[in-house]
């Protein structure tokens, strides 16, 4: 069992794009290094068992790797800690415990240009409960237009993250394949502060949606080789069934994907940057 987070969640003002459907902009400050509290909480979570991080400790360590890479005090636990799916929790405001874990090392690009995240991390648990991605049947828009998407960034599933991880969670730019009629074989890029993993940012061998996560690669997870990827919950990806309008992917609890209907409830898995 992960160790609780030790913070109280003070409710921070956040600024939201308006439109459920636009994601949301800006984000992250340019990562310029810890100095002052930031290096301290470095250097606390150093010292301690990764399980313990607390969400300022996790964000100071972000950072300090956002800005100098390995070179970083921190980078080899902050790998060793994902390398052994080391689980971190935080308590939602429907008082259920989000369990969740670093799946990425400057992995994603920060959507104000500015560099990349130098943490990504994904929820292991169903605390968020079963969730639809569109309302019909309908996967029109793929990710981007989803019901789904707006309510994980401005909407109701948004609010249920405690003010002091919201505070701290950066946008980036995520890639995606929107169209599921198949007119469009590229990706197309959102800005997100909270997104589902696509097929190939799991499975890697995939043709849209970014790169692999490097927890997952490790694990040497791929779409025949996939025990890596699986959990007690089947849950969401955001990528769409190509040429089939009305699905999307998800993982079972097996671990290989399938497709269902947009419309079905399944769990789902936020994921988000620090």
């Amino acid at each position: 069992m992960a160790g609780a987070i030790r913070n109280q969640f003070n409710l921070v003002g956040n600024t939201l794009n308006s439109g459920t459907n636009e994601g949301t902009e800006g984000g992250g400050a340019t990562s310029g290094g810890s100095t002052g509290t930031d290096s301290a909480n470095v250097q606390a979570a150093i010292a301690k068992d990764a399980k313990d991080w607390t969400l300022d400790e996790q964000k100071a360590i972000a950072e300090d790797i956002a800005a100098k890479g390995e070179a970083s005090p921190a980078y080899a636990k902050a790998k060793a800690a994902m390398d052994a799916g080391t689980k971190f929790s935080v308590k939602l405001t429907n008082g259920k415990t989000l369990e969740y874990q670093i799946i990425g090392i400057n992995h994603d690009d920060l959507a104000d240009g500015s560099g990349k995240a130098g943490l990504a991390f994904e929820s292991t648990n169903n605390a968020m409960g079963d969730q639809r991605i569109n309302a019909t049947e309908t996967s029109a828009g793929g990710w981007e237009k989803s019901e789904l998407r707006g309510r994980l960034n401005t909407g109701d599933l948004w609010s249920l993250l405690p003010g002091e991880l919201q505070s701290k969670v950066k946008s980036v730019t995520k890639m995606t394949n929107n169209s599921d009629d198949g007119s469009t074989e590229s990706s197309s890029a959102t800005t997100d502060k909270v997104f589902l993993l696509s097929t190939t940012e799991i499975y890697g061998d995939m043709r849209f949606g970014g790169t692999q996560y490097e927890y997952y690669k490790s694990k040497g997870v791929t779409k025949s080789n996939h025990s890596g990827a699986s959990s007690v919950f089947g849950h969401w990806t955001r990528s769409l069934l190509e040429y089939n309008p009305g699905y999307f992917r998800f993982v079972s609890p097996y671990g290989d994907y399938r497709v269902v209907n947009a419309k079905d409830p399944y769990s789902v898995f936020p994921a988000w940057c620090f």
